[in-house]
């Protein structure tokens, strides 16, 4: 039963006047950022600038214990405000003081701060945990993979909540220092720069620092036992390479591949213009996956990427995405094709150096490997829905796409596209129509026919990428592969992510 309290007017008004108008206007952040794709992803209501992840990570017991800091601005009143993740949590403060908390669903952690928060007034958040990230399960599956020596984490379209709160969706990028502590013997590798290295009872901390914006997902975090170089490019880049210890018959591949990391980002730099990060390098770790993942400054390599000996392909893709989807990340995940178009497009060009076939080759066998009825020709790049966000056709068929566009437009438009794209959306987040419109300015011509082609309709084209050369030749008559196209196609499996 529910009993109305009666206040006098006069008392009324007095209370009203007591109350802070933050707290009289205030309301919760949405439980989502928006996200068609992905309802649940990211939230509402602020903005996190930084994190700052304070670890401790025993890998005989998968053991993870963190104090997470977000540095946050709220973007309205809050009464409330989500944060995703999926571990256990003991304690929350919210400008210092206690805050109330609690889970709903698999991983959203809701959190009641002692008091509203104010519009564009910035507030530390600080959450404390402990859980074994192995145990979470999402949605039937998990971005965390458990090795014999350790942990890695590692996944797209979401990894973090597994191990960090965050505002889980990459429209809210942020910069990030992540310190963690194993066992002596052990190591922690993450993304960007190692600022120091220290031992104290038995555990070591190594503390990273990214200090570019940086989505969660491209946030990694790999404990075990690793061989590790180091080197520095021409400028004065540092790289910091990693290999498990007991990568078995794929450790030699591994490294001819990796280790060419300065060389191939020296070659790209030329084609997408200055690296936009601090640090450069990748890892390969002893996980059972296939796949391969951009995770900012350090991208992580699955062994099988390399079962069939050296891939440099691999490593060209996984560095042009620093550049497209990590530098210029996706406004939602139906953009997508602004990452994974221009990686696959970055191994046709690396083809084309190599004198291992030419992208217009590579163009030509695509194109002619797909009849008409292939389902290939049914998904749309340029917004191919979540069950197909990762779909083969969102890499070929949209490299294709950038073929149509070079030849429409001619080298020299083209390639000042590619090399202005990063720069004029530098750290920010783009839409396909971004693209469109940013190539129709530099070139002037009107380009909305030709990705509304390549990119949406979900048939196969009427002409190949180049109505002028041997691939508008009937497509019984199939060009031969180009000398590269096994390599590239041998990297299909960095778009598989297991879920």
């Amino acid at each position: 039963m529910h009993r109305r309290l009666i206040v006098p007017s006069a008392l009324a008004a007095t209370l009203l006047l007591a109350i802070p108008a933050s707290a009289a206007t205030s309301s919760p952040g949405a439980p989502g950022i928006g996200d068609p794709y992905y309802p649940a992803s990211g939230n509402g209501g602020y903005d996190v600038s930084h994190y700052d992840l304070r670890l401790r990570y025993q890998p005989a017991t998968d053991l993870l214990q963190g104090t997470a800091t977000l540095f946050t601005t709220p973007q309205q009143p809050l009464s409330r405000f989500n944060l995703d993740f999926g571990l256990p949590v003991s304690e929350v403060r919210v400008g210092g003081r206690k805050a109330d908390f609690a889970k709903e669903g698999d991983h959203e952690l809701v959190i009641t701060p002692a008091a509203p928060l104010e519009k564009g007034r910035p507030v530390a958040v600080v959450v404390r945990y402990a859980g074994k990230p192995s145990e979470l399960s999402i949605g039937g599956w998990t971005a965390w993979h458990r090795t014999p020596d350790g942990g890695v984490a590692a996944q797209e379209p979401d990894s973090a909540v597994w191990w960090f709160p965050s505002n889980d969706h990459p429209l809210d990028k942020a910069t990030y220092d992540i310190s963690v502590a194993v066992p002596d013997g052990t190591q922690a590798i993450s993304n960007g720069v190692l600022q120091s290295q220290s031992s104290r009872l038995g555990w070591t901390r190594f503390n990273w620092r990214s200090n570019r914006p940086q989505a969660s997902y491209l946030a990694t975090l790999a404990v075990g036992k690793f061989d590790i170089t180091t080197d520095k490019t021409a400028d004065g880049l540092p790289i910091l390479n990693a290999y498990s210890k007991d990568l078995g018959d794929n450790a030699g591949a591994a490294r001819a591949s990796v280790e060419r990391t300065g060389e191939v980002a020296e070659w790209l730099t030329g084609i997408f213009g200055p690296y936009p990060f601090n640090a450069l390098g990748g890892y390969v770790p002893n996980v059972k996956s296939g796949y391969a993942l951009e995770t900012q400054t350090r991208p992580f390599y699955s062994p099988r990427q390399f079962a069939n000996g050296a891939n440099v392909s691999v490593v060209v893709h996984e560095l042009a995405h620093q550049w497209y989807g990590d530098s210029v990340s996706v406004d939602g995940w139906k953009d997508i094709w602004v990452n994974e178009g221009f990686a696959r497009y970055s191994q046709w060009l690396w083809s084309e150096k190599e004198g291992e076939g030419t992208a217009q080759e590579l163009a030509d066998w695509v194109y002619g490997q797909h009849p008409a009825d292939d389902a290939f020709w049914t998904v749309k790049p340029g917004d191919p829905g979540p069950d197909k966000q990762f779909d083969l056709a969102v890499y070929d068929r949209g490299a294709l796409a950038l073929q149509a566009l070079r030849n429409e437009i001619g080298d020299e438009d083209f390639f000042t596209i590619l090399k202005g794209w990063p720069t004029e959306y530098a750290y920010k987040n783009a839409k396909v129509g971004d693209f469109v419109a940013y190539a129709e300015r530099v070139s002037g011509k009107p380009l909305s026919a030709l990705f509304g082609t390549w990119l949406y309709e979900p048939s196969k084209p009427a002409t190949p990428a180049a109505a002028n050369t041997r691939a508008a030749r009937s497509a019984a008559v199939a060009p031969q592969p180009p000398k590269s196209w096994k390599k590239i196609a041998a990297t299909n499996s960095v778009h598989d992510h297991g879920h």
